[in-house]
Parts: C-alpha cells; structure tokens; sequence
C-alpha cells in the first residue's frame, strides 16, 4: 500500500511541475530510491555516453566552451580560483585567457586540465593515452597550472572559506601517516561532490568516493561517504555546471559526451539515493509531493549493556505515506541508520554514559522531531586480558634480537602488549612482535610479554623465556639486498630491503632505481636515507612505498615514501610494473638487481610479489629468477620482515678446516679435530644458490663438477654452523 501511495503521490507532483525533468531522463523510473536509482542512473549515463573523447585535442577543445566565463567567452573559469585578478597572486585567479593553455613550455600563467577524481587514486588508475575514464570531460575542469599542481593527489577533506588547499582531515598519503587532505572551497566543494558522484555511478568501483575523499560510509548503503552528500547539499548547482550538461548531452556537437551529470540536473537525487542531507530538488518533483514529516519515536529503551555495546529499542513512528527509517543520535551525533525499531550500538566504551535520541524520516526525507533522550551506561571492564603466549626469539645478533608472541583476547579488546627485559620494562607495542635493541654481546637475557586493554587491565606476565646474543662475530652476510619486489595493481608498489648482517648499516650512500621497461637507462636515484629512519638494525627490514598505496599491510609497513604527483614522475621510482627492472646502488655502484638491465620490456614480473629465498644471504648484479619465490598479485602477507637462514644459527668457525683450499683437483677433505659429528654439508655460491648438498658427509667430498669460482661451504653439526671460504681453481 505505501508504494502504490509514494508512486501516487510522485506522479501528482510530476505533473503539477510539468515534467520539469530534462526529457533526458524520460526512460528512467525516477520513482525508485537507493541502489535500484543509482543502477538505472548509472544505466543510462553508461548508455548514452557514446562520444568518449581525446584528451588532446578533445578535452581542450570542450574545456573552452563548456567552462567559459559566462561575460566574456574568451576567458575559461579555473576551478579552485575565486579572486578576479586584481592581487599580485595569478594562482587564486577565478578566470584565465583561453588560449594560455599549458603547453609544457614551464611557464607561468598557464591553465590546464584537473582530474577533479585524481587519476591516480583510481583503481586501476585513470589514464590518458586513449579515449576513456581518464579523458570523461565531467571530470576535468581548467585549473591555474599551479593550482593544479598544488592539489597534487590528495584526497579531498572538509573545510570552509577559500580554497586554501589544505584540510584539517587526515589521512596515510603523500607526505606520510599525517597527509593533511584539500579542501576545494565553498564556491567549489558541490561542484567537486557531484563529480565524483557521477564518476562513482559511470565507472563503478574503479572511482569510489573513499578513494577521493575523506569520510565515512557507515550511514550509506554502498561506498558513498557523508562529505560530498554534505558538500553536494551546501553548495547548490552553478549555472557554469548546468551549461556543462547542456553541452556534452548534444549529440550534435563533435566534442560532445553524449551523456548528463544527473546530480547536476537535480542534486536531490544524491539524497533520494543515500540519504543525509537534503540536497536542492530543482525539478520539484519529490519534496513537493510530500511535506508531512512522521511523528516523534516514544519509549525509547536501552537493554543488553555489555562493556561495549548496547541495544535500542522504540516504539513506531507512522506518516501520511509511509515512514522509511530512522536515525539514531549518540550524544546529538548522528551515528546509525535502521529501517526497524531496534538497533545494536557497538564500539562503546566502557563504563561510560551516553544520551541516545531517535529521528524517524519518510522517503522525502521529511524528519520527525528527535525523541525524548534517553541516557544509558556500558558496563565497567574489570576483566584483564590472557596471558601471551608462545614467546619466541628470532633473528639474533651480537646487540639485537626479535621477540614474537601469539595474540592475547579479551572479553572487550586488546589495545597493546608490553615487553620486560630482565623484568624491566622496555617498551609498548601494538604489533605482536618487538625488536629488543642496545643489547651487550654474549649476554643472557630474560624476556616476558604482557597484554593490557583500554581500562587499563594488564595479564600476568608471560613465562620468561632466556635469549642469549652472539658474540658480535660476522655471520657471513657483508651487504644490504632487495628482499621483496611488491607488485600490486595499481600503485600498490613497495620494495623491501634486508639488514641480514650482524651490524646497523646506515643508509647514506644508499638507493634505488627504476629501469623503465627493461630500456638502457636508470631512472633518478632516490636516496634510502631520504626520511626519518636513517639506519637499518641486524635482521630488520626498510620498506619503500608509494604515496598513493591503499593496501593497509603497505601503508602499516612502510619505512619511506615516494609521493606521487607530477614532479617525480607518478612515484619513480616506486611506480614499476612486472617489466620494471629495479636496483639497489651504495655510492652509485649497482649492488643487487630485481630484473635484468636493459633486457628488455618482457614480463619478468607480470602481477606477480618476488619474495628472496631465506638461503640467498647476498646481493646479486646478475638476477636469477630462482633466488626468488613468487606470489600472486597484491601478496603482502610478508612484507615489513624477512628471514634468512644463515643469519640466526649459531655460528662457530674453529670446529671444521677444510684442505685444500684453494682447491685444484677434484677432492676436499674436512679436518674435524674434536670429532663433532657433521648432520649436513652444503655448497652455495656467494650469491646464496646452493649447488651441493649431502646429509651425514664423509671427510672427503669430490667437487669436480663444481666450475671454478668462490663458494661458501656451510658444515651444520650437533655443536653449531661453521661458514668457510672455498676457492675452486
């Protein structure tokens, strides 16, 4: 019965406007809401985009007429500007000269074309070459050119006032944890949320609104999030957007889409498909309609309190047509949206009050009144976490070792863990591991974890495990080398670097190159030591990432990061694909490889995470693609630590002797003076490929397949590892 009265009700209201509605949208069922709007939208703007054009000259020449100063059409209105040119800065310039177009010439005073959804926040990223998402004239508008390049790659975050670029919001981008967002301005915030709208509806996941702005998405049924509703409701249609939809819907016109920006032609629909708040309906066809808001939600009543959650229930509101959901308010913060008259709130905090309203809203988005609030309590958290367990120690040196411990719970949460050494307290992690450093060599030390939640309950300790560290001595490993090549879609780049030596390494001196395409030149080096960390422990790892990464393994991991914008070249070197050889230089001498140098634009590669072998201990200048297991594309699981074999087994070189050495004939002989019984024997070459290996060895071995070189001849008995030098002439 409701929808046979909101259908009544909408087609009054179509008729008392006279199809005010754009015949554009004659062939769409502008009665549906949510989802089914948005696919019969996205339907239709898909269908009859059927002119995508050339960024170059496509665009600029659209850009001219679409964005034209409405009094004087030799001008082209730059987004983001606001000021008419009178000041001494041509960067806030509200108009510039048509023609100036950028033509790469490095000039000042140019203009050029902003991808209002940046091209590489999209996923995969937009691209240019060929008529596609990366040249749709909806989302490009003339900018200053330095404006343009100010706004760079960041996302979009709240703000107010002139477009002074930076927003209070933050987010893990392209100057690090803390990127502060761009804030567009007043006069440009709607223009920019019903961009990224249509580009959401036109390309789908590809363009999703968290990829471009900062907010959230709790309260909407899909991946809209509440800034641009709030933007796109604040800042109503310019007429410069109205005469953009006009253009590009003329399938007349050459440089013409063939398709409409919906949220331009009525912004209502925006609301009508996620909610929030009401936006302008220019065709009157829906606020019109229905003017009668429900009636105020009564007897709200809280039940079920644990320490961190709750559940409301009330009694029903009713409407002249129907009533579609309600709101719920913590602390006058709008926090849920449900269709029934019960709700879980989760995520509380303990022993805490809150005061919890009720809205109930039709499909005109009508509101009643907010209920009478309701004041309720969590529950006291007196319970402490488990013990830790599984205490272990790995990746040991002369003055460092790592400390890994499986998960604690908690009947709210665990919020952190904190390591003793020799039962002093040393530090507080979030991680399940720690990494104990500054230590003595030759030296015991005694290791407990304990686990804590946000009210500050703690577990016992956990039983005290006994790490004795090395004597300092060098384990065989001399140099830094590449230890994982990420090769995620998009810009999901990283390269990691081991520290496998017994001493910190500093970085200075330290980078890494792209070999684009496999071609006969190195890209720019970027300096290791460009960031904060200026040295790499024994058995740490340093991981280089790209500005623009959206996996959270990446962006938790990453050690240094390459911003992403025009200046560097899109992130290089950290923007390689499958057939991007990558290298590591010490003091402009290439060290170790992932790829062969000019070798060509094969996919050595192709969507796939190289991961080094735990025997490879060495960099190498001559890649081989067995030093390397492979992974499927957007494999993270193992970044931000790696482990070699050599580097934590106990190493004593005064067990074994091996004669001769060098080696001339076919024949090695093993001196073992305090007959220490051998479990293995293996041969490697110095780049870690191992080429021999026999259980149990006699006290001759014949080598003579062996080529003539330097190997490392590895003897692991019951009393330790012996590591020896063995040239082969």
């Amino acid at each position: 019965m409701i929808k046979k009265l909101l259908s009544f009700y909408f087609l009054i209201g179509l008729t008392l406007t006279a199809f005010s509605q754009q015949a554009y949208y004659n062939d769409v069922d502008l009665s549906l809401s949510g989802i089914p709007l948005k696919d019969a939208l996205a339907n239709k703007i898909i269908a009859t985009h059927t002119n995508p054009l050339s960024y170059t000259p496509g665009v600029w020449i659209a850009s001219k007429i679409t964005d034209a100063n409405l009094t004087n059409a030799n001008e082209v209105i730059l987004i983001y500007g606001w000021e008419n040119g009178s000041d001494s800065d041509a960067t806030n310039d509200l108009y510039r000269d048509n023609t100036l177009q950028d033509t790469g010439d490095g000039q000042s005073f140019r203009w050029n074309r902003e991808h209002v959804y940046s091209k590489s926040l999209a996923n995969p990223s937009l691209t240019t070459d060929n008529p596609g998402p990366g040249t749709d004239a909806h989302n490009l508008r003339p900018a200053d050119k330095n404006r343009n390049s100010e706004r760079n790659n960041y996302k979009f975050g709240s703000g107010s006032g002139t477009p002074s670029g930076r927003s209070s919001d933050t987010y893990a981008g392209p100057d690090g944890a803390n990127t502060r967002a761009w804030f567009p301005g007043d006069q440009w915030k709607g223009d920019v949320a019903r961009i990224v709208m249509y580009m959401y509806l036109r390309y789908g996941d590809q363009c999703l609104p968290s990829g471009v702005g900062i907010g959230d998405s709790t309260l909407t049924p899909d991946n809209m999030i509440d800034l641009f509703l709030k933007w796109n409701a604040e800042d109503p249609v310019s007429e410069t957007e109205k005469a953009r939809n006009t253009y590009h819907s003329d399938n007349s016109i050459a440089n013409a889409q063939g398709n409409r920006n919906p949220f331009i032609d009525n912004p209502y629909l925006a609301t009508r498909i996620w909610g929030g708040e009401t936006a302008q309906d220019l065709w009157g066809i829906y606020t019109s309609s229905d003017t009668e808001a429900p009636t105020t939600p009564t007897n709200v009543v809280a039940s079920n309190q644990t320490t961190t959650a709750l559940t409301l229930t009330w009694d029903a509101s009713t409407d002249n047509v129907g009533v579609t959901g309600y709101n719920v308010y913590i602390d006058n913060v709008l926090t849920a949206q449900t269709a029934n008259t019960t709700v879980s709130i989760t995520n509380l905090t303990p022993n805490t009050s809150y005061a919890f309203a009720i809205e109930a809203k039709d499909l005109i988005n009508n509101k009643s009144a907010k209920s009478i609030i309701l004041n309720a309590s969590t529950v006291k958290d007196t319970q402490a976490p488990t013990v830790p367990t599984n205490v272990v120690a790995s990746n040991i040196s002369g003055t460092t070792f790592k400390i890994s411990w499986t998960a604690s719970t908690d009947n709210t949460a665990v919020t952190g863990y904190d390591v003793f050494v020799d039962a002093t307290f040393k530090a507080t992690t979030t991680d399940l591991s720690y990494t104990v450093s500054g230590l003595s060599i030759s030296t015991s030390y005694a290791v407990s974890v304990l686990a804590k939640d946000a009210s500050d309950n703690t577990s016992a300790q956990s039983t005290a495990i006994n790490v004795s560290t090395t004597d300092g001595a060098s384990n065989g490993v001399t140099e830094l080398f590449i230890s994982e090549y990420v090769e995620g879609t998009g810009t999901n780049k990283a390269i990691e670097i081991v520290n496998h030596t017994s001493a910190s390494i500093s970085l200075v001196g330290y980078d890494i190159r792209r070999n684009g395409n496999g071609g006969s030149s190195w890209s720019p080096p970027f300096a290791l030591d460009a960031g904060a960390v200026k040295n790499i422990l024994p058995n740490e790892v340093f991981v280089i990432g790209n500005s623009s990464n959206s996996d959270q393994k990446l962006i938790n991991e990453v050690d240094l990061i390459r911003q992403n914008n025009s200046s560097t070249n899109n992130g290089e070197p950290i923007n390689f694909n499958g057939n991007d050889p990558m290298g590591l230089f010490k003091d402009d001498v290439l060290i170790d490889i992932v790829g062969t140098f000019n070798g060509g634009s094969g996919n050595f590669a192709k969507d796939v995470t190289l991961r080094r072998k735990a025997i490879i201990s060495s960099p190498s200048t001559s890649f081989d693609i067995n030093e390397w297991d492979s992974y499927a594309v957007n494999t993270t699981d193992g970044i931000g630590s790696h482990t070699a074999r050599l580097s934590i087994e106990k190493i004593d070189n005064t067990l074994f002797k091996l004669y001769p050495n060098p080696v001339n004939g076919s024949t090695l002989n093993i001196v073992n003076p305090t007959s220490t019984k051998i479990n293995e024997l293996r041969i490697l070459t110095i780049n870690g490929k191992q080429m021999i290996s026999i259980q149990n060895p006699s006290s001759s071995l014949n080598i003579k397949d062996l080529s003539t070189g330097i190997y490392i001849v590895k003897l692991i008995s019951d009393q330790g590892t012996s590591i020896k030098k063995l040239i082969k002439n």
